[in-house]
């Protein structure tokens, strides 16, 4: 499984517009394959979109897509909008749960952090291990290395059902000792960050996942 992470930036106040016709144009485009999440930024870079799709593999992926685009159901009527596009391919960690349709969240927290060249396999085994301890406060949505797109990315997505949950989750972790992740706690070589983000996301109407 991998997963088709896909980031616009907007023009200001567009975003309404934007979701509009992009809910409108899924309903055609689903029956190609159908989206993980749709998010939109509530804290941090505003007027940005996140959108998720999950294929089998690569070959699967751009099937997929040429015969959406090729039947006029895809790409939707929103160009006018976007200032700026990212497309990355995400693989998911042995902890990662699949996305499936539900509710988590409404709030997402997506944390993105560049890790020194090299240094993947350190941070993987640390939060592989770290992981199973925090799970007992809050569920992951996601955790996630890139493959192609932006390098050396990792994301982790945490959902909760309100920010004063959020904040109060984290305390409790923090408390009880199993957070952050810490390599030397845990007897592990550890890893370097170069780059640390965070924004909080919220799933539009049309999203499987709310």
């Amino acid at each position: 499984m991998i997963y088709e992470m896909r980031t616009y930036d907007l023009k200001p106040r567009s975003l309404a517009e934007v979701e509009k016709r992009f809910g409108e144009a899924y309903e055609k485009r689903k029956k190609y394959s159908v989206l993980a999440a749709f998010w939109h930024t509530e804290i941090g870079p505003l007027n940005q979109i996140v959108h998720v799709w999950p294929y089998n593999d690569l070959e699967e992926r751009s099937r997929i897509r040429a015969a959406a685009v090729k039947d006029g159901a895809w790409p939707p009527a929103t160009t006018e909008f976007i200032v700026n596009m990212r497309s990355e391919i995400m693989m998911p960690f042995s902890i990662s749960p699949e996305l499936k349709p539900g509710k988590m969240g409404p709030y997402y927290e997506m944390r993105t952090y560049t890790h020194a060249a090299g240094d993947l396999p350190k941070l993987r085994a640390v939060w592989e291990k770290a992981v199973p301890a925090r799970l007992k406060f809050s569920p992951l949505c996601a955790a996630w290395h890139s493959e192609l797109g932006g390098l050396n990315k990792f994301v982790h997505i945490w959902p909760y059902p309100s920010l004063d949950a959020r904040i109060a989750t984290r305390d409790k972790a923090h408390a009880a000792g199993v957070w952050p992740p810490s390599a030397e706690k845990l007897g592990l070589p550890g890893y370097n960050l170069v780059a640390q983000e965070n924004k909080i996301l919220m799933p539009s109407a049309f999203s499987p996942l709310q």
